[in-house]
């Protein structure tokens, strides 16, 4: 069963976790403790063994009970009632006189007795003694490179299991309550981390279209929750932003279009109310198909927009001579100045070549003209120029129009835009030209510069990377 809980999720992995390393910890603990008895008894068992050799090493050697207790008592720090003593012969025979009487006979295995005659001892773990294993040491009495006894001391292993097993105890009531304690912790301190990230769920749901104003409460922690908070609030503001312009966009194209379907409408309205002449009638479908044209024009332009926005503008890439293409705009546009008493002319054309569309290359370039016309008034004069810049094709459109103020110059390429004086003087127009020279212009990896001040005209740098 999946967990939608991220706050549950991580108290489970938070148990499951520590779960498995106080497993891993306390068993690796359980083999340190078995080992550390385990060499701790095998040492003592070998000091007390040595300790009565070095007492006394001539074979006809005793050991009074006393004595065997108080070397138990001295290395294991108490007298332990199941302990073992044995005394053998180099043959490996029992002394009945040489025994602890409370205690059973220890066994003399092979091993030990192949050892003995080496001059090795031999620790073993035997059963059957007791109610407990008991491990026995089985050490030679050397005298000139000769075995002249063998001693044997045991011990049983009551006291080292006992003690893992309250050891395996503390650990199995130890466990519980501390996963216990833990997931507790644990939960609290996720449902803590978490609360902020509740809290921006909860603002974001407060959030729509219409209040894209409100933001994110930021803790100012420098944290990752703090920086998910700043992402969201930019996000936020690029969406505001975006609205704004959509809505800006839609207030703008709409009016753009109900201007020309309007006076559509009425030409048509006023031309069928009553029989007119064959020259009257033509007059009118005249003038309907110019605004016809012009809804045509504002749609393209729309569209073309839209697709560059998207990264769909379609471009058929080929070499292109950027002198011949300003030349065609040149004799193209140049009587639509002259018509309106301004000085168009063609500056210097070096001989450059670039990737690009033909077509779309000629549309930029006539936006970008056909805007220095429409705000140049009469004996105004209009250059265009096309020289290369660190290999970049430079194509410059200047003007002594009216000018632009250095506050409106990063708006005048959104879509629909016109400052105040342009709206006053331009009769024509839809304040797309400049938005979509920019946008053919990125396609082309370039970008548009403007340099403009009020009553001393613009000037529109277009920089294209030229073919290498």
């Amino acid at each position: 069963m999946y967990i939608r809980s991220i706050r549950t999720r991580l108290t489970i992995w938070y148990i499951s976790l520590l779960t498995f390393t106080l497993l891993i910890v306390g068993g690796a603990a359980f083999g340190l403790l078995s080992y550390s008895l385990s060499h701790e008894m095998d040492n003592a068992l070998d000091s007390v063994a040595r300790a009565l050799v070095e007492r006394d090493q001539s074979p006809t050697a005793t050991f009074p009970p006393s004595e065997i207790d108080q070397a138990f008592r001295r290395f294991f720090g108490f007298s332990p009632w199941d302990r073992y003593f044995q005394m053998r012969d180099p043959s490996g025979n029992r002394d009945e006189r040489q025994s602890l009487p409370s205690t059973g006979k220890l066994p003399l295995s092979k091993k030990a007795l192949d050892n003995a005659m080496k001059g090795l001892s031999s620790f073993e773990t035997v059963e059957g003694l007791g109610e407990y294993p008991v491990r026995i040491l089985t050490m030679p009495v050397m005298e000139s490179r000769r075995v002249v006894n063998m001693i044997q001391v045991g011990m049983s292993l009551k006291s080292i299991e006992e003690t893992k097993l309250r050891f395996l105890l503390i650990m199995a009531g130890a466990l519980p309550v501390g996963l216990v304690l833990a997931s507790t912790g644990g939960w609290l301190l996720a449902h803590r981390a978490l609360k902020p990230v509740d809290q921006m769920a909860a603002a974001a749901r407060r959030i729509s279209a219409e209040h894209l104003s409100q933001r994110v409460d930021e803790p100012g922690t420098g944290d990752e929750l703090d920086n998910l908070a700043k992402t969201l609030n930019q996000m936020l503001s690029r969406l505001d932003a975006a609205f704004v312009q959509v809505r800006r966009f839609s207030t703008d194209a709409s009016h753009e279009l109900q201007t020309p379907l309007t006076v559509l409408k009425g030409e048509l309205e006023v031309g069928l109310r009553s029989t007119r002449t064959p020259q009257e009638y033509r007059a009118t479908l005249e003038s309907a198909l110019e605004e016809v044209d012009r809804i045509a024009h504002l749609v393209d332009g729309l569209l073309l927009l839209a697709r560059a926005e998207a990264g769909v503008l379609k471009m058929d890439r080929q070499e292109v001579d950027l002198g011949q293409v300003l030349e065609e705009v040149y004799f193209r546009l140049k009587p639509l100045a002259e018509a309106d008493s301004i000085e168009f002319r063609l500056g210097s054309i070096e001989p450059l070549r670039v990737k690009g569309d033909c077509e779309r290359l000629q549309r930029m370039t006539t936006n970008l003209v056909d805007n220095a016309i429409k705000y140049t008034g009469a004996k105004g004069r209009i250059t265009v120029e096309l020289k290369r810049e660190n290999g970049w094709a430079s194509i410059v459109v200047s003007d002594s129009g009216i000018g632009i103020p250095s506050e409106e110059q990063e708006q005048i390429f959104q879509a629909f835009y016109r400052t105040s004086e342009a709206r006053r003087l331009a009769q024509r127009g839809t304040g797309l030209g400049l938005s979509i020279a920019q946008s053919i212009a990125a396609a082309h990896g370039g970008t548009i510069r403007v340099e403009s001040a009020p009553g001393r005209g613009s000037s529109f740098k277009v920089l294209i990377p030229v073919v290498s």
